[in-house]
């Protein structure tokens, strides 16, 4: 008999405190458990277990070495789960959540790859720009933006982008660019006002501090502020992956460039780790390659 199946059986007698009751419950009989304890016990040099004819205890040293059996079953348990997951049939529905603009613009991409790949996946896209609880609304994967609490949940970093101010070419050549952030106040500002947008303009990273502005427009989504910074109207501040095509294609001008913080990260993140189902661990694998590749999410 092999260490694993000895140590399994082990545990069990620990666990009922009977030979015969780990047998029962094992399908083997009580002299195989016998036979199985005892090898166990001359394999490791040591009595685990005192026997009489009414009780079995655990010994000082058994009391030690159950609570390592229990771990290393825990964890062939879970290799053998993760092994099933990583190479079985993806199936059933996925459920993923990102930011609005994120999701539209980089993770929409890698559900419909994900999709042809898979027939035998659905997938339901939750684009929010809120916080989702991951275990409450019964989502699979989620990719976030910033620091992440200590939740215990699997986070694969695949990027990382920082908050800029930009504004049109034209606009900075009728109001001139602003050499410092307290230049700001002559401006005109436009400001998101989503669930995580501030008034209270940030900057570093040398010598951390912090601008009120006093917006003329402010507007509730992202896509609009962005579309009034590309008609010329006046400054806003996103993150940059939000604009990253259109500073590119020189519709937008990144400022204060040496005033930004210091970037924020991007996780994938997932609530089994690698007990995952197979589908989970495939779209997890796809967007982690797809996201650590594009170069927007790397400034």
């Amino acid at each position: 008999m092999d260490r694993w199946q000895a140590m399994r059986i082990f545990a069990r007698v620990a666990e009922t405190g009977s030979f015969a009751a780990a047998g029962r419950q094992l399908g083997l009989s009580p002299p195989a458990v016998t036979r199985a304890v005892a090898a166990l016990e001359e394999a490791i040099g040591t009595r685990l277990l005192t026997r009489t004819t009414r009780l079995v205890r655990l010994t000082e040293a058994g009391g030690r070495y159950v609570e390592d059996c229990r771990r290393i079953l825990a964890d062939i348990a879970e290799a053998e789960a993760a092994a099933a997951g990583a190479y079985g049939t993806p199936t059933g529905t996925l459920a993923v959540t990102a930011s609005v603009l994120f999701g539209e613009i980089y993770v929409l991409p890698i559900l419909t790859e994900y999709l042809d790949r898979h027939p035998a996946v659905s997938i339901r896209g939750l684009f929010l720009d809120r916080v989702v609880n991951i275990v409450e609304e019964g989502i699979d994967v989620a990719v976030r933006i910033g620091h992440l609490p200590d939740s215990g949940m699997a986070a694969l970093r695949v990027g990382a982008v920082r908050r800029v101010v930009c504004g049109a070419p034209d606009y900075f050549a009728r109001h001139g660019i602003p050499a410092d952030p307290g230049e700001l106040a002559r401006h005109r500002i436009i400001a998101p006002t989503g669930a995580t947008a501030s008034l209270d303009w940030r900057f570093g990273p040398g010598a951390p501090r912090s601008v009120t502005v006093q917006p003329r427009l402010a507007c509730n989504t992202n896509a609009a502020a962005i579309a009034a910074a590309v008609a010329g109207w006046g400054i806003t501040r996103l993150l940059s992956y939000q604009v990253a095509g259109l500073v590119a294609e020189g519709r937008l001008q990144r400022v204060l460039a040496d005033f930004e913080e210091e970037p924020l990260p991007i996780h994938v993140i997932h609530p089994e780790g690698r007990r995952a189902a197979a589908r989970v661990r495939g779209f997890v694998d796809l967007a982690v390659e797809r996201l650590r590749a594009d170069p927007r999410l790397h400034q």
